[in-house]
């Protein structure tokens, strides 16, 4: 090791300066009329016309284009990457007429990219330009131009992309979702796109991930029981049926409606409160009134939420009027990996 490696304190101080510099690069980009620009054409291309978001750059710009292009495709624009020298060398077939390519280029006088910008313009293909400043190779040959503005890098030497391309990131997210929104890409829309994976689960319907439904595996108690015959009856049930009790009592009114829950731990409360009287209270004196519930038509995301957010186990899902549906347990979450056990 050098004797000369600078001392942690060192390192923090140069790490949170990086970090300052790469946010000033974002917090100095200026969106206007361009970008209106770029969001119209875009969904002219892709949705009235029928054609793609081609996104296209050399090294790290490139590698920035692919993300784009995956942030297009995974929120409702079809798209995909095309290398400019590759590009040149039979990939220009990948390009339809209908389509629209975004090229992104700091310098923007890159040959590869300025090749491809003069190829394209000649075919009629539009281009939007992402670029540090629009006087530029890139800049002249683009139908709309996307300027980053003066970027100073993160790098000491003021050379390694690095400021610029976080820039470009974040200014190429904003365009991306821009035009999710002007899509009306909705949550149904995102499932469509994202049916597997973790976004895929947490999206599927609330009723579809609860194992426990009310009258099925999951009995309904009223509020004038008492806590032994409230547990007694969670009991036989569940004997009856040969399942595993669940972690909470839901507890209803006389119109079916939910009036409370009591868990486990609550019951445990109890008893370490009042052990010679806690089971012949009533339901209606311990219970947890009007409980956080899910609606019925929710999907898992509120019910990772609401267990984040709560810090609890068991969460009632309910139907329109209010009355029990099931309830989703964190073990149904981790089981379907939303959740870390």
């Amino acid at each position: 090791m050098s004797e000369h490696c600078p001392d942690s304190q060192t390192d923090l101080e140069f790490a949170q300066q990086v970090l300052k510099t790469e946010r000033d690069a974002i917090g100095r980009i200026q969106v206007g009329g361009a970008f209106v620009e770029a969001v119209d054409l875009i969904l002219r291309h892709t949705e009235t016309g029928g054609g793609s978001l081609v996104v296209s750059g050399m090294g790290k710009s490139g590698i920035i284009g692919q993300k784009l292009s995956a942030t297009f495709a995974s929120t409702g624009t079809a798209s995909h990457f095309l290398h400019p020298s590759e590009a040149m060398h039979g990939d220009l077939g990948r390009v339809r007429k209908g389509d629209v390519v975004l090229i992104l280029s700091f310098g923007g006088n890159t040959d590869e990219v300025a090749s491809l910008a003069t190829v394209l313009k000649q075919d009629g293909v539009p281009v939007i330009g992402m670029v540090g400043k629009s006087d530029c190779d890139l800049g002249r040959l683009s139908t709309v131009v996307l300027e980053i503005g003066d970027v100073t890098e993160a790098c000491p030497l003021n050379l390694a992309p690095t400021a610029s391309t976080t820039a470009m990131l974040a200014l190429g997210d904003a365009l991306a979702l821009a035009v999710s929104r002007r899509r009306d890409f909705g949550v149904d829309d995102f499932k469509r796109v994202h049916p597997a994976g973790s976004l895929g689960r947490q999206l599927m319907p609330v009723v579809q991930a609860m194992r426990f439904k009310a009258g099925e595996n999951l009995p309904l108690v009223y509020e004038d029981n008492t806590v032994k015959e409230a547990f007694n009856h969670a009991d036989a049930f569940a004997a009856e049926k040969n399942l595993r009790r669940t972690g909470a009592i839901l507890i209803v009114d006389d119109a079916g409606a939910l009036a409370g829950i009591l868990t486990d731990a609550d019951f445990r409360r109890l008893m370490l409160k009042d052990p010679n009287h806690g089971l012949d209270c009533k339901l209606s004196e311990v219970m947890t009134r009007q409980p956080r519930c899910i609606a019925a038509d929710g999907i898992v995301r509120d019910a990772v939420q609401l267990v984040r957010e709560l810090r609890i186990d068991e969460v009632p899902v309910v139907d329109a009027d209010g009355k029990p549906v099931g309830l989703i347990d964190v073990q149904d979450l981790i089981a379907l990996k939303v959740i870390e056990g």
